[in-house]
């Protein structure tokens, strides 16, 4: 069984907004999360300087998206000097969680924010000073085993690593790979908060292909994995296949060419909701039903 997603008709959702000094060269990379209600996303938006800033949009259906005027989230501190990129968000209790990547002329580092209302925020800073560059970091909605757990990229592999507090982080170790001669070949990075399921925790995940004889050629898709849940540092189950890659012309053209990529998995009534930035230049949704991935699980 080859499991894929299916591209909303309404694709792409919104792109670029020439009227916003702010994001009117690049929207992408949305992150998202449904609170029961009222669908929130904070999105990646890059004007005229191409400083990173952060957009929020709400929406009650998941298709059409009111957009903020002005950023919710820019630039504050030194280590985000060059923009604040690639937001993921996870509610945990009460409160919203962003993990997102701080880039300045000290490096790629992860960063820590949390929010009630996605307006005013609290900063925490750099969350693992010691890795550089570091990206894709996304927080489980749960503590595993009385910690808080959280994924990252410390090239090319995704990693875990544990805390009490969401501030000082150990405990790091390797989840995945890259595979060699494979469409995840060159590096490989985990997207949005993983998803409880009672076979393991779903998580949606984008990979690198570097195309031989043309390593400056890169394609970015999208896969499942599924982690254990006790141990969510064990891989159960890899898609062999991508889920979602590349196709349409705004996939395949744009800012970066050739890329999907994914901050955002929405477990929603009786499907799974991946939202996703198209080429830097778009923002996108795709989905699968429940039963599909049910189906996939369930296959040997």
């Amino acid at each position: 069984m080859c499991l894929k997603l299916k591209r909303s008709q309404l694709n792409p959702l919104f792109g670029p907004n020439p009227q916003h000094l702010w994001e009117s060269r690049y929207v992408f990379n949305p992150a998202v999360v449904y609170d029961g209600s009222v669908f929130h996303m904070l999105y990646r938006a890059q004007g005229a300087d191409m400083v990173s800033r952060m957009g929020y949009a709400v929406s009650l259906d998941g298709l059409h998206f009111n957009r903020m005027e002005k950023p919710v989230f820019s630039p504050a501190i030194k280590e985000e000097l060059y923009g604040v990129e690639d937001p993921r968000i996870t509610q945990i209790e009460n409160k919203y969680y962003m993990t997102y990547t701080a880039y300045s002329p000290e490096g790629i580092k992860i960063a820590l924010a949390s929010t009630d209302n996605f307006i005013s925020w609290k900063r925490y800073g750099v969350i693992l000073p010691d890795f550089d560059p570091d990206k894709d970091a996304v927080l489980f909605p749960e503590r595993i085993n009385g910690k808080y757990v959280m994924l990252h990229r410390d090239p090319p592999s995704i990693w875990i690593t544990y805390s009490d507090d969401l501030v000082h982080w150990s405990g790091h170790k390797k989840v995945a790979d890259p595979i060699n001669n494979h469409w995840e070949n060159e590096k490989i990075g985990a997207g949005g908060p993983p998803v409880k399921t009672p076979d393991g925790w779903l998580l949606v995940y984008h990979a690198v292909q570097k195309h031989a004889p043309e390593p400056s050629r890169l394609t970015y898709r999208l896969g499942f994995m599924l982690l254990d849940l006790e141990d969510p540092s064990k891989v159960i189950k890899r898609t062999t296949e991508p889920i979602l890659e590349p196709k349409e012309e705004w996939e395949i053209f744009g800012g970066v060419p050739q890329v999907v990529f994914t901050d955002a998995l929405i477990d929603y009534k009786d499907q799974y909701l991946v939202y996703y930035g198209a080429a830097d230049n778009y923002i996108a949704l795709a989905s699968c039903s429940k039963q599909e991935v049910l189906n996939w699980l369930k296959k040997s």
